[in-house]
């Protein structure tokens, strides 16, 4: 089975933000927000969305101070990375995430449509992915 699908996460605090994209399409859409206060299983929910969605690689969002600096979200992003690359068979990479939470909030508010936090966390997921994928065209042009 051919997996040309990719997944990125935006790891927060209280939720995982979820995308998918087509590596050929390249176009990143929010999917889902994976609940925390469940955090043994966030792995497995995330493991059954790899599987669903035959996703060949898995981006996590790494979030920076306002100055680019390391804060703890960022180390507990890369922990998560690091976690979860022990337990899925994809390679698991990082992207900067700067921003995307901000520009998700005014993405939703264009759309005049209520919205959750789980909307924005998932939003932000489809902001990083579509970071990553504009990278990795740059990459491999």
């Amino acid at each position: 089975m051919d997996r040309n699908n990719v997944m990125a996460l935006d790891v927060g605090a209280r939720r995982i933000g979820v995308a998918v994209a087509s590596t050929l399409s390249r176009l990143a859409s929010p999917v889902e927000f994976i609940d925390l206060k469940k955090t043994p299983e966030a792995v497995y929910e995330i493991k059954k969305l790899i599987e669903k969605h035959k996703i060949s690689t898995v981006v996590v969002g790494l979030p920076r101070g306002l100055d680019g600096q390391e804060t703890a979200q960022t180390s507990t992003s890369r922990q998560f990375a690091t976690y979860l690359s022990k337990n899925v068979s994809q390679p698991v990479v990082m992207q900067d995430e700067a921003g995307t939470s901000k520009e998700a909030v005014a993405l939703l508010e264009l759309r005049r449509k209520p919205y959750s936090k789980g909307d924005i966390d998932s939003e932000a997921a489809a902001l990083i992915l579509r970071d990553w994928l504009e990278n990795s065209l740059e990459r491999t042009a």
